[in-house]
């Protein structure tokens, strides 16, 4: 998408206003947009490499990547994020593009892992990845784990 400026980088990189706006962008939509009532800063965030899509000097994109290890035995991409304003305009398709080629550019091209909420497995699938797991509820939304081999 044109006007994003996209960034991948470690935890250590993230000036303390990017990491305030991330968190604050993941609070809005994981826990007041979804009301999901759980503990965001899981201790992961220094162990990722952060992607940030920024448009007219505000986060509208993110999402953290790993390497394999740490959330699952694969690489992985989680807290996978649009702005809700942009939601529907295919920014959510290139933020995917952008994590997937985080993943690539950081550790090499291999499988990854991602536990996605179920109601958005037909775009993962649009991603290669496929269901890899039975559903299961975590924070109160329903869940699959899904691999892109």
């Amino acid at each position: 998408m044109s006007g994003i400026a996209w960034r991948a980088v470690p935890f250590a990189a993230l000036t303390t206003p990017e990491l305030y706006e991330v968190l604050q962008l993941r609070t809005e939509v994981f826990v007041m947009e979804q009301a999901g009532i759980y503990q965001d800063m899981d201790g992961s965030d220094h162990e990722a490499v952060h992607v940030l899509g920024v448009s007219g000097g505000q986060l509208v994109a993110y999402a953290r990547c790993f390497p394999a290890g740490v959330k699952f035995a694969e690489a992985s991409i989680g807290r996978v994020i649009t702005r809700e304003m942009l939601r529907g305009s295919g920014m959510g398709h290139e933020l995917m593009r952008q994590a997937i080629a985080c993943v690539f550019g950081h550790w090499g091209a291999q499988p990854i892992r991602i536990g996605a909420q179920a109601r958005l497995e037909k775009f993962y699938l649009q991603h290669g990845f496929l269901t890899a797991g039975l559903p299961y509820i975590e924070d109160g939304i329903p869940h699959v784990e899904m691999l892109r081999p």
